[in-house]
């Protein structure tokens, strides 16, 4: 079966990467290639590592691909590989913090318009796993329940680290608002 990779539909993609269609194949990569990277470089915070976390989350989605439900986005259920990967990558030399007790969420009232490759800077020199827990949560939408469980550490663990990861930008934030 031939299909159009112009227009192709989800199920239509989906049904021919399962066909072993190399155009169908290389409309899915395409597709969602260049998201998912930025998903891996935000999760690194490396560009060597973000491309080989995007060729290795590829391949087990090509490879798990007969194994896909259909109960979310195919977009989503590719996410969720590349988060996977991308954090069981840099789990192997986890640098969290200690967890405070008296750590709060708090919303960050930012006060200023922010240039974004500014805070963009600022997010990605937060420690590793003060970045992993913000990006997830801030950027990605995720909860700390799905963050705990993505990354096997606790809840709490996760709220501690977004606390700080929030007070450090504020940090930052100050001096770029103060120039």
């Amino acid at each position: 079966m031939v299909y159009a990779t112009s227009r192709m539909t989800e199920d239509e993609l989906i049904d021919g990467c399962l066909a072993n269609d190399r155009r169908a194949q290389k409309e899915l990569y395409s597709r969602y290639s260049r998201a998912m990277y930025t998903v891996a470089y935000r999760i690194t915070n490396d560009f060597e590592l973000a491309n080989d976390v995007l060729q290795e989350a590829f391949l087990k989605v090509f490879r798990a691909l007969a194994g896909f439900r259909r109960e979310s986005t195919l977009g989503a259920w590719i996410k969720t590989i590349v988060l996977r990967t991308a954090l069981s990558k840099v789990k192997r030399q986890p640098n969290f913090e200690p967890l405070d007790q008296h750590a709060t969420e708090q919303a960050i009232d930012w006060g200023h318009d922010i240039d974004i490759d500014y805070l963009e800077r600022a997010i990605q020199a937060l420690p590793e796993g003060y970045r992993m827990v913000f990006v997830l949560i801030e950027v990605e939408g995720y909860s700390h329940k799905e963050v705990a469980d993505l990354m096997s550490i606790s809840v709490g663990t996760s709220k501690s680290q977004l606390f700080y990861a929030k007070k450090r930008l504020r940090q930052a934030l100050e001096k770029y608002v103060d120039r």
